[in-house]
């Protein structure tokens, strides 16, 4: 992860690889339509949970996200409008392609008019965008939002703690309204807001979590078994239907956000990996993650597919998970080939937009 301000943290991208490999296994698994493992299926291994259920990938990207920008930004003037210039070459340009590719399969199908409309929805309603460009589409919300998190945070760490108690009670709100409010919860910023501002939060906290590795293996594994209950009781899908009617959904990003940014903050203060061997291959997997995650929706079922119908039964999902991570590396040379190509060449339009440290 290398920022134009020339700062790389190797560390953050061993998170990235994590968060991909999770979301790619999501979809190896599941398909879009509970092939070949049924999405009813729950693991008697409480930890392959977190795999069964593995959209949760898209919370540790959010997290992610509010720690890295503050921790680049932190103590820093910015120019805002550089800023949101460089997201825009980072983001839009391969939103923007493999919008297209989805809009070609989409014609070829005779529904690409249908499909047009959603783009235009999209730019509010992120969830209308194809494949993963919705959730490229928050993260774009939260930098329209992030200078005045920056100034809440400067001003004190838990003044952003208003957000999120603000955001649990327009989720409690819309629940009591609509009766359901996992839309909301997981396709908009009005849920995702609180991982980016845990991530912020929980930098600011860094070093607390620094070496303190109880404590880190306690959140994992509560946070593992929390993830193993909801998947007990019928996971996204089926919490009794989707969109759930369960108020879970009002803290579900909470309690998501919270375990991810103290185990992201954890990581990060508490090991110094080394840009070489399996850690700089790791961190290659977390550079390219973000044309990892755009282009695997084209071909992850088809993988799936295959070694289902030619290979080996997949129903089982601690079989399918294995193959998941055996079919992962698949997909490495299409994210390094689009970062190269298509990725990178834009990137050097960047111009710093850090004017100056803050005055103490």
């Amino acid at each position: 992860m290398r920022s134009s301000s020339g700062q790389f943290y190797i560390a953050l991208d061993h998170v990235r690889a994590l968060a991909i490999f999770i979301v790619f296994t999501w979809h190896f698994i599941h398909g879009s339509a509970g092939t070949p493992v049924p999405f009813q299926y729950i693991p008697r291994l409480f930890f392959f949970a977190i795999l069964d259920e593995g959209h949760t990938g898209v919370a540790l990207f959010m997290a992610l996200s509010g720690y890295l920008f503050a921790k680049i930004l932190d103590g820093r003037h910015i120019d805002y409008k550089i800023f949101l210039w460089n997201r825009f070459l980072r983001l839009m340009p391969l939103l923007i392609l493999t919008t297209v590719i989805s809009g070609m399969i989409k014609f070829h199908q005779g529904d690409l008019m249908e499909y047009l409309v959603n783009i235009g929805k999209g730019i509010v309603a992120p969830k209308y965008l194809p494949d993963g460009g919705w959730r490229i589409m928050v993260e774009f919300h939260f930098y329209l939002v992030l200078p005045f998190l920056l100034w809440m945070l400067r001003r004190s760490v838990f003044q952003p703690i208003v957000i999120i108690l603000a955001m649990i009670l327009l989720r409690f709100l819309a629940f009591l309204k609509f009766g359901e409010v996992q839309t909301l919860a997981y396709w908009t910023i009005i849920g995702r807001i609180d991982q980016f501002v845990l991530g912020m939060i929980m930098f600011r906290f860094g070093s607390f979590f620094a070496r303190r590795h109880a404590l880190a293996v306690l959140v994992i594994l509560a946070f593992l078994l929390f993830y193993w209950i909801f998947d007990l009781q019928g996971g996204f899908y089926f919490y009794p239907y989707y969109p759930s009617s369960s108020p879970l959904w009002v803290i579900m990003p909470t309690v998501e956000g919270l375990a991810y940014a103290i185990c992201i903050a954890w990581y990060d203060n508490s090991f110094s990996p080394e840009n070489k061997g399996i850690s700089r291959f790791i961190g290659a997997i977390g550079t390219y993650s973000y044309s990892i995650y755009m282009f695997h929706f084209f071909i992850v079922a088809q993988l799936a597919n295959f070694v289902h119908t030619h290979v080996m039964d997949l129903t089982n999902i601690y079989v399918a998970c294995f193959w998941s991570f055996i079919c992962f590396p698949l997909v490495i040379p299409i994210g390094y080939l689009s970062f190269r190509f298509i990725e990178s060449p834009l990137l050097k339009l960047r111009k710093p937009y850090v004017l100056s440290m803050r005055n103490a």
